[in-house]
């Protein structure tokens, strides 16, 4: 055979191989490819939207988190002031209260050494009456006199 038609009859099949190719095989592959790139191309971009979302969300945590600090710091404050005037408050009650008592018990106790006052001024009274009782109806006599008056000193003790 004939070296040129070889070379001639590959040729014919090289270029129905490059058409076949052309027409049937390199558009699916094509595709595919742009499909590839367009999905790797979407996925970085929805990354980076995810980065830049996490970013803008750790910036508005951050934010919250110093709000709520600075709330609490307030609400603290106005809690411990609250406390601070609630305890003034029963500590000037208690003051209030204990200052009552004493006044009451003072009160009291001035009244019950009134009244052992006037109870020993009675029985003093009564004593006395009840001495000169006793030495108005005896006879005068000194020796007499002087028993009755130490037994009045004794019945005082």
């Amino acid at each position: 055979m004939n070296l040129n038609a070889t070379l001639f009859a590959q040729l014919v099949v090289f270029l129905v191989l490059v058409w076949f190719t052309m027409k049937f095989v390199w558009p699916p592959i094509t595709k595919a490819l742009d499909e590839r790139a367009k999905k790797i191309a979407d996925g970085l971009a929805a990354a980076d939207k995810a980065k830049t979302d996490l970013a803008n969300a750790e910036k508005k945590v951050v934010e919250e988190m110093r709000v709520a600090r600075e709330s609490l710091g307030v609400m603290r404050a106005g809690a411990e002031k609250q406390a601070a005037q609630v305890l003034e408050e029963a500590r000037a009650e208690a003051a209030r209260i204990v200052t009552a008592a004493r006044q009451a018990a003072e009160a009291e106790a001035g009244a019950a050494a009134q009244r052992a006052r006037e109870e020993l001024r009675d029985q003093v009274a009564q004593l006395a009456v009840s001495g000169a009782e006793r030495i108005l109806r005896r006879e005068i006599n000194a020796q007499v006199h002087a028993e009755l008056l130490a037994n009045l000193k004794q019945e005082l003790k």
